[in-house]
């Protein structure tokens, strides 16, 4: 189900240049379902569960050459275990902030102070 606001429906549209890549790593980071491969330059990243915002992967032959615009938060009450999993699916550990080698930010892998974890 997408995720609507008052005039429509919200869609979060991450640029990528290694389509295929981007596709199995966000889908396995946020445990969407990236559907099969097309030859179309756009990917389309579902929740598995049928609820949050979809996800666009556009591919472009844009190379990054500075920080995004835009950034998704990751919040966890297990900051290390998480950091450890975007690690193992592809992510590089840059500073304190892990990113893919095309440049794609994850952003902030924050905590969640506890009483928010169990909400």
């Amino acid at each position: 189900m997408p995720q609507p606001y008052p005039n429509g429906e919200l869609v979060i549209v991450i640029d990528c240049s290694d389509l295929d890549r981007s596709a199995r790593f966000w889908a396995a980071v946020l445990g969407y379902d990236a559907g099969q491969a097309t030859s179309s330059p756009y990917r389309s990243l579902t929740p598995v569960s049928g609820v949050g915002i979809d996800v666009l992967l556009p591919q472009v032959p844009d190379v990054k050459r500075q920080k995004n615009r835009l950034h998704l938060d990751l919040r966890t009450p297990d900051l290390e275990a998480e950091t450890a999993r975007v690690l193992e699916l592809g992510a590089t550990l840059l500073t304190s902030q892990p990113v893919l080698e095309d440049g794609s930010h994850i952003g902030a892998l924050r905590r969640v102070p506890p009483l928010l974890a169990t909400q």
